[in-house]
């Protein structure tokens, strides 16, 4: 039963550390992507959801490669903080990126979608 129990926590703490990251990371940013993506912007969804893949390859990654629950929670923390930092220094080197978003530049959603799944992806891989 312990394996079955263990799953569940896992399961259920790396989808909480996800919606705690898509409220932080949504926090961040300085206009409101899921207004613009219910209008139906892909350019934030882009960057939303390249944010979101790479954060959960974090989560996954600490999940595999940590023995304890709590070094788990402590990696997975780790890699929000990183992905929250590439976003800002993203927007340091693009500095008008929030308004490209906001006007549905799809590359510039593409772009910072594929910045934030490489950290995601890096970010990973140092956790094994």
């Amino acid at each position: 039963m312990e394996p079955f129990y263990n799953y569940v926590v896992h399961l259920l703490s790396g989808l909480l550390m996800v919606l705690a990251f898509a409220a932080i990371y949504l926090r961040v940013t300085p206009f409101c992507e899921m207004s613009l993506i219910r209008q139906g912007f892909v350019a934030p969804a882009l960057s939303l959801g390249g944010a979101l893949i790479g954060f959960s390859l974090t989560v996954a990654s600490s999940i595999l490669h940590n023995d304890t629950y709590l070094m788990f929670l402590a990696w997975s923390a780790a890699g929000l903080a990183m992905q929250v930092l590439a976003y800002v220094l993203l927007g340091r080197l693009v500095p008008r990126l929030p308004d490209l978003l906001s006007a549905n530049n799809v590359a510039a959603g593409a772009f910072a979608g594929t910045v934030a799944l490489v950290v995601g992806i890096i970010n990973a891989a140092c956790m094994s």
